[in-house]
């Protein structure tokens, strides 16, 4: 049970920004920067090796300020503090909540329930590593002697979408003649695709479960050693060599036909979205190697101390989530474009919309009360430029205020003519777009005729952050994802809601097991759902029965 604090709406900062927003929420960003031009090389800050420009926000110093107060008021220290000690944050599960020990160095001490945990990680790093070196060179043999060329993952939520992301935004760290594929979906056609080119006695399969019971995954791995059998002759002990878990459930990896020596274990304080820094991540460390994933290690923990250190004023992650609130809350935005120029991280937005609104997807405090203001922001993106020729014109010149987050390098990893300059040209356009638009008089000055000028008309008064680093590697990425994660610490303590449980995705689930009987069953059962599931299911047997 968490203890009663001040409800969110009632805090003094609060009300401070509810009476601030009635008086800055229609000054226009081309009026704070003329009177103040240094805006924008104030409002920024720095952590690891990421700079953040926060300038172009529709908010001034008082903003700021009041914001700031908020997350004092809210208990924000409190919190932090209580995350990285190992204290027991989610309470609906009775669990710490201790990514940030994932990337410890070796000779820190983090403590659950009196043990210090981090000697564990390392051992299951070191682990990894052992093992990864043995299939990149060549030692590993497959059942019929051939050397590993193909690793399959198969999981899904946290064991999918970080590993899919890591791996496509490092790809120019990966090993090229490893070829690397990803299974998530119960749809039989992601199966079929994934291994349809594969020589099965060449494949590694990678099966991603904690309690090795999660539905769509087990009829994947299921489906894959089939597959695998069917291909080597129905030899059983072809598995073990073709297979490996990331698990803790022994008896179950095992009774499948892995050996348990093959077995990579990660802990109930890291929830699967926070996992890919875990043995989650080891089809990430056999495509960039030990050495680049301890890289990526180091990069989100220079971030966790950034977190944990730096004043609220000037830590990143507080800051993004502040702003991000302040669009929520106060201006009804319901979403955040997360804009990455840079082609590697083409999965990164889809990796953000779990961790952040699986974390905070909540309408339940802490207390067990009903919040009544808005938690959980819908994350969108695209890489840049090709978002720009698709959804921006919404963001421009629609009727909904979509916040920007821009990502952006200084070099390329792919260097090639003029491409980098352009690249970055677009980046910083758009956000000065968005920021300052184009004005009546500058498009009649343009001599556009006067029936055209409304529609070329562009408000502006959009607002973006843009976060920028030197150039993308192991590092950066692992500092990359730690900001976003910290962000949703910091909004979920403000919001007096539990990141770190999702509740939420248990009831589909619990009636699908419910329902495949239903749609298997040589006769129909007796239906007790409501007249439209009960119609779906009958219409479903009826086109799967047909000829």
């Amino acid at each position: 049970m968490a203890a009663t604090k001040t409800p969110l709406t009632e805090m003094k900062a609060w009300k401070g920004l509810t009476e601030h927003y009635q008086a800055i929420r229609d000054v226009h960003m081309r009026t704070l920067f003329a009177k103040d031009p240094e805006r924008g090389e104030r409002m920024t800050a720095e952590g690891a090796d990421l700079f953040l420009d926060y300038s172009k926000n529709r908010v001034n110093e008082e903003t700021i300020k009041l914001l700031l107060e908020l997350a004092e008021e809210s208990g924000l220290r409190e919190r932090i503090d209580a995350m990285f000690r190992g204290d027991k944050i989610n309470i609906t599960e009775d669990r710490a909540v201790l990514h940030v020990a994932l990337r410890a160095p070796k000779g820190a001490t983090i403590d659950v329930d009196g043990e210090n945990v981090v000697p564990d990680v390392h051992q299951v790093l070191e682990a990894m590593s052992a093992f990864s070196n043995r299939i990149r060179s060549g030692e590993w043999k497959g059942h019929t002697g051939k050397p590993i060329k193909n690793v399959v993952n198969i999981g899904i939520g946290g064991s999918d979408l970080g590993p899919v992301m890591a791996y496509e935004a490092l790809k120019h760290f990966s090993d090229r003649a490893l070829t690397f594929r990803f299974v998530s979906n119960v749809d039989g056609t992601d199966f079929a695709e994934a291994v349809q080119d594969l020589d099965a006695a060449e494949t590694l399969f990678i099966v991603a479960s904690k309690t090795f019971t999660t539905l769509e995954t087990m009829t994947n791995a299921n489906t894959a050693r089939d597959w695998l059998l069917s291909a080597l002759g129905g030899d059983k002990d072809s598995v073990a060599k073709h297979f490996v878990a990331v698990s803790t459930n022994a008896e179950k990896v095992s009774e499948f036909g892995i050996d348990t020596a093959n077995m990579f274990g990660f802990w109930d304080w890291v929830g699967g979205r926070y996992s890919m820094d875990s043995a989650i991540g080891l089809s990430t460390m056999l495509a960039v190697g030990p050495e680049n994933f301890m890289a990526m290690l180091d990069g989100f923990h220079q971030m966790d101390e950034h977190f944990r250190t730096a004043p609220f004023e000037k830590n990143l992650p507080v800051l993004m989530a502040l702003l991000s609130m302040w669009y929520s809350n106060f201006f009804g935005a319901e979403t955040i474009a997360v804009l990455p120029y840079e082609q590697y991280l083409k999965r990164f937005p889809a990796y953000l919309q779990q961790l952040t609104m699986e974390s905070n997807g909540k309408y339940i405090t802490l207390a067990g009360q009903r919040v009544d203001y808005s938690t959980g922001t819908i994350y969108f993106g695209e890489p840049g430029t090709n978002g720009q020729h698709s959804f921006y014109q919404l963001i421009h010149q629609g009727t909904r205020l979509i916040p920007c987050d821009f990502i952006a390098f200084g070099k390329s990893l792919n260097p090639l003519g003029r491409h980098q300059d352009m690249l970055i040209a677009n980046v910083f356009a758009q956000s000065e777009a968005l920021a300052f638009g184009k004005t009546e008089e500058q498009v009649k000055a343009e001599g556009t005729a006067d029936w055209l000028v409304p529609h070329r008309v562009f408000e502006g008064n959009r607002p973006s952050n843009t976060i920028f680093a030197k150039q993308l590697s192991p590092s950066v990425l692992g500092q990359l994802i730690a900001l976003y994660e910290h962000c949703v610490l910091t909004q979920g303590t403000i919001w007096q809601i539990n990141s770190f449980d999702q509740w939420g995705v248990e009831l589909g689930k619990q009636l699908a097991q419910r329902i495949i009987p239903e749609l298997e069953n040589a006769e129909l059962p007796e239906l007790t759902h409501d007249s439209s599931t009960n119609n779906l299911i009958r219409r479903y047997r009826a086109t799967k029965e047909s000829k």
